[in-house]
């Protein structure tokens, strides 16, 4: 059994985060909200998204997962208009979604969740460096990477106590220092990694401009990108994977 409502700019917020990496998901229904894991076919980026109970307007559920193709059921929670209410009901028999929002109603066929690839586990990882910083800055470092190159390194200067962006193309090369004055908060180690700028892109349109970002980072380990939404009653936990730079 699961019932919820739920405003479109909330549900549509914890559906981007998890469809910028996969097009197909399992969600499971838990007492205390829906929550999703992914990873993306490649084995480079995943994805932890939980969106609590409070997020509702009305939550009802007595557990279980489903299967869901994300680009429909984004396409039709996009037809409401902003601050709008999405109805979601489950009809346990014919395995479908049904959804209602201002008189419009869809039946979305589910996935079964076996045939939807397996949920990573989350790896415990010892990272020497953490920045917080605003989403604004983040999209501020990707599109100047973008501008020259495919990769983007991002690293911490601990003497200089900077977080930085490197990026090196063919002829034109970007460099972005961020000083603790500059940022919210940084806990300076010695870190450095090489990333896919696609990914860090895909990433980067889930994360609110004024987000408060946690970035962890480390010498050619996965980023971690922790943010919350819904005012603080959604949390996203992005990670990628470093390219490994040979010598």
């Amino acid at each position: 059994m699961f019932k919820a409502i739920v405003s479109a700019d909330t549900l549509g917020a914890a559906l981007d985060s998890v469809s910028v990496l996969v097009d197909e998901c399992k969600i499971r229904l838990e007492d205390e909200g829906l929550a999703i894991r992914a990873v993306d076919p490649a084995n480079v980026g995943m994805v932890d998204m939980e969106l609590s109970a409070n997020a509702f307007e009305s939550y009802e559920t007595d557990g279980g997962v489903i299967g869901v193709n994300l680009d429909r059921l984004e396409d039709i929670v996009g037809m409401a208009d902003s601050g709008q209410l999405v109805h979601l009901e489950l009809d346990e028999e014919t395995r479908k979604l049904h959804i209602s929002l201002d008189g419009l109603e869809y039946t979305l066929a589910l996935i079964d969740p076996d045939s939807i690839r397996q949920e990573p586990d989350l790896p415990d990882l010892d990272l020497s460096a953490e920045i917080i910083i605003e989403g604004k800055d983040i999209a501020r470092a990707v599109t100047a990477a973008d501008m020259v190159s495919d990769h983007i390194a991002l690293g911490v200067d601990p003497d200089a106590e900077e977080f930085y962006v490197d990026a090196e193309g063919d002829t034109d090369d970007v460099h972005l220092e961020l000083g603790q004055e500059d940022l919210i908060d940084l806990t300076a180690g010695e870190a450095r990694s090489l990333f896919s700028l696609d990914y860090l892109k895909d990433m980067n349109k889930a994360i609110p401009k004024d987000a408060e970002v946690t970035m962890e980072l480390g010498e050619e380990f996965p980023v971690k990108l922790h943010f919350g939404f819904a005012e603080g009653d959604g949390h996203v936990t992005f990670m990628l994977a470093p390219r490994i730079q040979s010598d």
